[in-house]
């Protein structure tokens, strides 16, 4: 038998496993109409375990590196039946009706009140100016103060980095995120160009201590090696170089903005230190009131997962079918004590597509912890 002849032997057994995947289909939707008649649950767990048990058993002779791959067919065979039953039960009521709550519209620019982490001059005054032009944010000490700000209606909206292309997650932002639930209205990426800022007149070869976030110590760590400086981590970069302008001592340095320098009378001694050449810092801005613009084109979620074999495989692989690109996956510990995770996702899309609208209507009725953070317009960057 030739290698033609093999493959219509293949082509024709698809036919038939085709067919036989729409009626299983068909007996789906006559499960969900019967399991909406007596209101009952879309997600039957010990069914799914058993069913991939048999077959898994049933087809052991063909167990691969990748596992037995009749349990990984039968298993997304069920998530889409599942995706099928939520859709014709109409799941996500609750969802939909905070969907439909939404207003369509931010503040104009430049009255809403905005609060930043850090003092004039910072990385997040830029990310301001970038989502909410001619704005005049008030400035707190730290990221959970930005979110008490929101909290006790003091700000209409308030600015935080979430992601560095070279150092990575803020972590302390993502655990706020999930511990406050706020929702995220908008989004940039902003060009970070570090600068290294003395008083004038101070030499290099004499500095010995360099000052800043420890984001920004990370992102610089190669040129700190090389100048042989003690790193010490600050509060906020432009707050660090406010500070060496204080001090009056010309062995401290801060790494910051060009910006930071001109604010607070400091020279520049060295420009674009940070390691990576294309260095940027994605900032989120987080609002009390859910607000979905026309043009948002990026969702966020938080969940956490039932603990099932491979059941982040099998909810990722839900988003790759329904041709969503996924753009960030954080895990945060949830500090119960018991080695349990909740998970920020990002991903591209909005919910004027219907199949995006009942893919999250689906995960926010299965999935424990699940909460929208927002569907929003993230800015192109400059």
């Amino acid at each position: 038998m030739d290698l033609s002849e093999i493959r219509k032997m293949i082509d024709n057994i698809d036919s038939e496993l085709i067919n036989l995947l729409c009626r299983r289909m068909d007996c789906s939707l006559k499960v969900a109409e019967y399991k909406a008649a007596h209101n009952m649950p879309v997600l039957n767990q010990q069914r799914e375990n058993e069913i991939l048990e048999r077959v898994a058993a049933m087809c052991d002779e063909y167990r691969s590196g990748y596992g037995n791959p009749a349990k990984l067919i039968f298993a997304t065979i069920m998530d889409a039946s599942r995706g099928l039953q939520h859709s014709r039960m109409g799941s996500g009521s609750e969802l939909k009706n905070i969907l439909q709550s939404a207003q369509k519209n931010l503040i104009a620019p430049d009255k809403a009140r905005v609060a930043c982490q850090g003092v004039p001059g910072a990385f997040s005054n830029q990310a301001a100016s970038r989502l909410f032009p001619g704005c005049i944010p008030r400035f707190v000490e730290t990221f959970p103060d930005v979110f008490s700000a929101v909290e006790k209606g003091e700000a209409d909206y308030g600015i935080l980095p979430v992601e560095n292309s070279s150092s990575g997650s803020v972590h302390e932002v993502y655990d706020l995120i999930i511990k406050h639930r706020f929702f995220i209205v908008a989004a940039a990426e902003i060009p970070v160009n570090h600068c290294l800022l003395a008083l004038p007149g101070a030499k290099v070869e004499e500095l010995k201590t360099v000052y800043s976030h420890p984001q920004a110590l990370a992102q610089c760590a190669e040129l700190i090696s090389a100048l042989n400086l003690e790193a010490r981590p600050y509060v906020n970069t432009a707050a660090a170089a406010q500070m060496v302008a204080q001090k009056g001592d010309n062995t401290i340095c801060a790494i910051a903005s060009s910006n930071a320098a001109s604010l607070y009378g400091l020279e520049v001694l060295k420009e674009n230190i940070q390691s990576a050449e294309n260095n940027s810092t994605r900032f989120i801005a987080i609002s009390r009131d859910l607000i979905i613009p026309p043009d948002a084109n990026k969702i966020s979620l938080i969940f956490s997962l039932p603990h099932v074999t491979g059941s982040l495989y099998r909810i990722l692989s839900r988003f790759a079918v329904a041709g969503l690109n996924l753009t960030k996956l954080e895990s945060r510990p949830t500090r119960s004590g018991s080695f349990e995770y909740l998970f920020y996702l990002d991903f591209e899309g909005d919910f004027g597509s219907p199949d995006t609208l009942n893919l999250i209507c689906a995960l926010s009725e299965e999935l424990p912890a699940f909460s929208f953070i927002g569907n929003y317009r993230e800015l192109e960057t400059l």
